[in-house]
């Protein structure tokens, strides 16, 4: 019997349209004789949509349109139900979702929240859990948790949006330039930019704050070659994949630089010529064998540590000057799930994907050993009109 794999992805995230595309790119590379997949996708405002269009990636060009046409559902414990007429319909269900496969970048998908909503409603589901994909989206709290470990990581100044305008002289003084500055908890390059001259601060950190209400601000490698490298495993055994070095002659790959080329043209299917398949890239990396090594290495380190579980991208950056590795980030969610990552090392997208699908199911099977309850009778101690410290219920 197949398993059914709801394939979630879009959401009220920056990073919606670039979700979109990875969460295609895996529906069309899922194994169908092994498993059922439903591409499930989830509106701006939080509305979860089936139907044969949403597996189309040129219907997305006019969603209003695509969302007419489609069915909207909500999933009751592991149920996708039809919504007409503002009636669920429960005793019809579209399928029945034995595990999610979310496909989905940023925050209010990607940092814990889509997850947490998978937990409370029983559905195993792939990749990082709460807790590690909450920490993989705050760039703060992971590269704190990180040089706890040994990992080295470019040192940065965190503040609030309140703390900048109660302190902005303050704040402007504890920042080496040339600097970094980026949001808290975005990805794809969202809110970046790099700042050369202190009168170029205010207006880097007022446009990363449109994006956030915390803001990063790293010292800037000047001399810079970046590599990313993938691991794949969970907390018992993880390995990495080969390394990659974008291409990018402006010094920092922007939201462009990652997605423009895959948008429109040769990806139009869903196939895996879109999003960050389409980048520019060096694979290899044209890094030396001891430097592909202690990046690989360092990846998986990073991995461990901070729990996650499926598939995640590690970036590094290198100063070639002093030949230095930092690691910059990680992304719990990869765009296309990083799958050009691994096909040079002989696994294909669908291998990966059923990789991460075992692993979701593995830890499904190792929580069913824990016990989530606690057999008391402390509620028979309540009389019907005081509480526990005198207060009335």
């Amino acid at each position: 019997m197949k398993i059914t794999i709801g394939v979630f992805f879009g959401g009220k995230s920056t990073e919606h349209e670039v979700s979109v595309i990875t969460g295609l790119q895996a529906f069309a590379a899922v194994d169908k004789t092994k498993y059922n997949a439903v591409p499930i996708y989830i509106t701006k405002e939080n509305a979860f949509y089936v139907g044969d269009s949403i597996a189309k990636i040129e219907e997305y060009s006019d969603i209003p349109a695509l969302i007419k046409k489609s069915t909207q559902v909500v999933i009751a414990q592991r149920k996708l139900c039809e919504i007409k007429k503002d009636k669920i319909n429960l005793k019809k269900p579209l399928a029945v979702i034995d595990t999610a496969l979310p496909c989905v970048h940023g925050t209010n998908v990607e940092d814990g929240v889509l997850q947490g909503f998978f937990e409370t409603l029983g559905i195993p589901y792939a990749g990082c859990d709460v807790v590690s994909s909450a920490v993989g989206m705050d760039k703060a709290v992971q590269k704190a948790v990180l040089k706890q470990v040994g990992v080295p990581v470019l040192d940065g100044v965190v503040f609030t949006a309140k703390q900048f305008i109660a302190k902005k002289a303050e704040m402007i003084e504890q920042i080496e330039l040339p600097a970094v500055i980026k949001p808290v908890n975005l990805g794809s390059s969202i809110g970046i930019k790099i700042v050369h001259e202190k009168a170029e601060l205010v207006p880097a950190i007022e446009h990363a704050l449109l994006f956030a209400d915390r803001v990063i601000a790293e010292r800037a490698i000047v001399n810079l070659k970046e590599i990313n490298c993938a691991v794949l495993g969970d907390k018992d055994s993880a390995e990495a994949s080969e390394c990659e070095e974008p291409v990018n002659d402006n010094g920092i790959l922007g939201f462009d630089d990652k997605y423009s080329g895959g948008k429109g043209g040769k990806g139009g299917n869903g196939s895996k010529s879109s999003g960050m398949a389409s980048l520019k890239r060096k694979i290899p990396a044209g890094i030396s064998d001891s430097q592909r090594e202690e990046i690989r290495a360092m990846a998986v380190k990073a991995f461990k540590a901070l729990g996650c579980c499926g598939v995640a991208r590690i970036d590094f950056l290198i100063d070639t000057q002093t030949r230095e590795i930092y690691y910059n980030e990680i992304n719990t969610i990869p765009g296309s799930l990083a799958f050009y990552l691994w096909e040079p090392v002989g696994m294909s997208y669908s291998a990966l994907l059923d990789k991460i699908i075992s692993l979701a199911l593995k830890r499904e099977r190792e929580k069913a050993n824990l016990s989530f309850s606690f057999e008391s009778n402390i509620l028979s101690n309540f009389k019907a009109s005081v509480g526990a410290k005198g207060g009335k219920l």
